[in-house]
């Protein structure tokens, strides 16, 4: 399974107009509601937020990845977002976000969970990959930046 597996268009947002974070975590979720693998989307919420609150999901570079295991989904679920505005994610960096990725996974899916926070920090971390994600105009954009970019490297 790669990144491109998981996005479908119907899970992509492009320049979403929102100036707070929880702004922003709640579009993230009201986008994956009806994904099918969404069994329970008040728990999956519930994990994100608390996931949050522990430690920001802003990890710098404009990016922010909440992201939870959680018993509300029953395979993985990612949406994608670009933000029009850069706002405040309590980045590590102190940078405001623009481009947001939402992961959810089953709580027993441990190290798939893993690999795909590293899969989408590795190659959401270059700069000609923010710039392309900011600048792409369609969702299907997006999803051919990802087959691209994952196709040399293995499934997770």
């Amino acid at each position: 399974m790669k990144i491109e597996d998981l996005l479908s268009e119907k899970y992509i947002v492009l320049n979403l107009d929102l100036d707070l974070k929880s702004k922003v975590i709640d579009k993230m979720l009201s986008i994956v509601a009806e994904h099918p693998g969404v069994l329970d989307i008040g728990k999956l919420s519930e994990d994100v937020i608390r996931r949050e609150q522990d430690m920001s999901t802003g990890i710098g570079k404009t990016l922010a990845l909440p992201h939870a295991k959680s018993a509300g989904v029953t395979e993985p679920v990612m949406a994608f977002a670009t933000l029009r505005n850069g706002i405040n994610f309590d980045s590590i960096d102190g940078e405001p976000v623009r481009i947001v990725f939402l992961l959810a996974t089953p709580e027993e899916m441990l190290a798939e969970h893993l690999k795909f926070l590293g899969r989408i920090t590795k190659i959401a971390g270059r700069e000609d990959v923010r710039q392309r994600l900011i600048l792409s105009s369609s969702a299907a954009e997006i999803i051919e930046l990802f087959r691209d970019e994952e196709k040399d490297l293995p499934q997770i």
